[in-house]
């Protein structure tokens, strides 16, 4: 036989292994990158949520915890506790009432737990975890779960529920009762900034004679009598709300020097009164301030109002422990005789034929003047109606349960407002308005035809007497009422700050309040020390 060459298979064995080396080759480095692509993809799935996660609580902690949203929101710990909390206490009570004190036990001490795990939360500006929040959440559940399946049937719930929801409401109308209470003793406060402008101005007063020299040349003045002018009156023991009313009628009167202002004040406001209008200018306007206690003819004999105001029984029944007083009527103005004095305008001034009384709580915006030219048709009162609305119609304000009342008035009859009123004091003295007047006070001795005040008996005493001026004379409710439309407010020619919230108080209606302090005499050195400061 032929013997076969020696290097016949060698060269397919050299290739047949250079394939395999290739094909190895390729496959390490195709495994290589599927493992360096798959790594690279990792990093970035893990490292990202790792991130953002830092960033997660970066934010938590620099941001503090608001409590109130974080009960608010639908998916948080701190709800789920909340309202897990609050139908654990109906249970608490209704175990209660089964004798179940085992089970109001355990109850409410998982409800303090609550309690405290959100007052820590509170506290640290942290949320709630789940870790701190789960076991709570799972044992209350769970007595909740042994609650509802404890006999408690649904109808039993429901009573239940209603007896503490009349419980709540019970609470709610004393809160608000309370409310009031505390906003009326903030009304009747008198600001310690007006009780330093008094003493200072009194200590002006008493220390300065040529003052006192002043007022006496002034007040016989002939300009006092005068009916071819324009006479106002303020009956006020508040030096800088009476200021204001004089300041903003000066201010916005066409003929200034025409002007006429009768103030009448207390003992005690006498002199800061006094020194006040002596030292400030007025536009060449006239201005008179009187004191109460020099009216000897005002006294028990005469006027029955000083009879009740002096009656240790009328002053118990209104600020004694009578709990059928509202609180509202509990101010001392309603027993003030300066506030009864707008009764007496006739005989304070006997020479004058017509008058507009102005209160102390309200700011002129439009000259006034044109009220002394209106036809009051032979009425005695031209005042501005209130009876819009319902409640300010007589039957709010008068018993009409009482014979005396009923048989002579007529309960639908609209109201009106004093704070701007213009007095024919003419048909005033033919009318013998103030004699009425006291023969409703005497009426009215055991308190039963109205409760307080002098609008009541005004109503009683004006009755047929009053004239209806037009609204945008006299708007008011700026000392109570939010929301009076801006139009109306600049179309006043008088804004009244009637209710508990007069601009001179902090309590105050903001949005009101510089309507008022535009006609503050800021130049005044003692304002500036005890108000401004």
């Amino acid at each position: 036989m032929r013997r076969r060459a020696t290097d016949y298979r060698r060269p397919v064995r050299r290739r047949f292994s250079h394939w395999i080396c290739a094909l190895l080759g390729l496959f390490v480095v195709a495994v290589l990158v599927l493992f360096v692509v798959h790594h690279n993809h990792n990093e970035d799935r893990v490292e990202h949520p790792v991130h953002e996660d830092d960033s997660r609580m970066e934010r938590v902690v620099h941001e503090k915890l608001n409590l109130t949203e974080e009960i608010l929101s639908a998916t948080s710990l701190s709800r789920q506790l909340a309202e897990q909390m609050t139908l654990a206490k109906a249970y608490v009570v209704i175990a209660k009432e089964h004798n179940n004190f085992h089970l109001a036990w355990e109850l409410s001490s998982m409800i303090r737990s609550c309690q405290l795990l959100l007052s820590k939360a509170a506290m640290r500006g942290k949320p709630i975890t789940l870790e701190e929040a789960e076991s709570i959440i799972s044992r209350l559940s769970s007595l909740i779960y042994k609650a509802e399946d404890a006999h408690y049937d649904i109808a039993t719930t429901i009573v239940t529920m209603k007896s503490h929801i009349q419980a709540l409401e019970e609470r709610a109308n004393a809160a608000t009762v309370q409310s009031t209470v505390f906003g009326q003793l903030v009304a009747e406060a008198f600001p310690k900034s007006l009780h330093c402008l008094i003493l200072k101005l009194s200590a002006d007063w008493l220390k300065r004679p040529p003052l006192q020299d002043l007022a006496n040349e002034r007040r016989n003045s002939p300009r006092l009598v005068d009916n071819n002018l324009y006479h106002f009156c303020i009956f006020s023991d508040n030096v800088l709300a009476t200021s204001v009313v004089v300041n903003s009628t000066i201010s916005n009167a066409d003929h200034s020097k025409q002007i006429v202002f009768h103030i009448i004040t207390n003992g005690v406001s006498y002199g800061a009164m006094q020194a006040w209008f002596l030292s400030n200018d007025f536009k060449g306007a006239t201005i008179e301030v009187q004191n109460i206690e020099e009216f000897s003819w005002l006294n028990v004999s005469y006027a029955p109002i000083v009879k009740q105001l002096l009656d240790v029984g009328s002053r118990t029944y209104y600020f004694g422990e009578n709990p059928n007083i509202e609180p509202k009527l509990r101010n001392p103005k309603y027993i003030s005789l300066l506030n009864h004095l707008r009764f007496y305008i006739p005989e304070i001034y006997p020479q004058l034929e017509k008058i507009v009384f102005l209160d102390d709580d309200v700011v002129v915006q439009k000259d006034l003047t044109p009220l002394f030219s209106l036809d009051l048709h032979g009425n005695v009162n031209g005042a501005v109606e209130t009876c819009l609305e319902a409640y300010h119609r007589y039957y709010k304000y008068l018993n009409f349960s009482n014979p005396i009342i009923s048989s002579k008035f007529d309960p639908q009859a609209c109201g009106w407002a004093f704070g701007m009123n213009v007095f024919d004091l003419i048909a005033w003295r033919k009318a013998n308005v103030t004699a009425r007047y006291h023969y409703w006070q005497e009426q009215n001795s055991d308190k039963t035809l109205w409760k307080l005040g002098t609008l009541p008996v005004g109503l009683l005493a004006f009755y047929g007497l009053t004239e209806p001026l037009d609204r945008r004379w006299h708007v008011l409710g700026l000392g109570y009422d939010l929301n009076i439309d801006n139009r109306l407010i600049e179309s006043a020619a008088v804004i009244h700050f009637n209710g508990n919230m007069k601009p001179w108080l902090k309590l105050a209606i903001g949005r009101y309040k510089p309507l008022w302090e535009r006609y503050i005499n800021l130049s005044q050195p003692y304002l500036h020390e005890c108000v401004t400061s």
